[in-house]
């Protein structure tokens, strides 16, 4: 069988609106995330699939990231054979955090990549 190789982007290619689907668990997520973005951890990612269709349905890309991009990786597999026009972020949060884009947190205390 022949495998398309799996789409994935440089952070500096996230547009500032595009949508980013944040598939780390809730610690992570509580450290620092992407200001706007969906946060549907993997481990509950089946469960909660409709809420992603569901922000990806006005035709936007998704831009799937974790801490490094193995979990985000799978998930924008998954994405893609639904049908999903989904990407993976090369080197998730840490390449976000490396190129100096911004993080916010929910109680606003210092952001960082856990």
């Amino acid at each position: 069988m022949n495998f398309a190789p799996l789409p994935s982007v440089d952070v500096a290619a996230i547009p500032a609106d595009g949508l980013v689907l944040d598939v780390r668990e809730n610690d992570e997520w509580a450290a620092g995330h992407v200001e706007g973005a969906l946060h549907v951890p993997m481990s509950d990612f089946v469960a909660r699939f409709g809420e992603v269709t569901e922000a990806v349905a006005e035709g936007r890309r998704a831009y799937v990231m974790c801490r490094v991009g193995g979990r985000s990786a799978q998930v924008t597999q998954y994405l893609v054979q639904q049908g999903v026009d989904a990407v993976n972020v090369d080197g998730g949060m840490l390449a976000w955090d490396g190129a100096g884009r911004p993080m916010v947190t929910d109680n606003g205390s210092p952001a960082f990549v856990l």
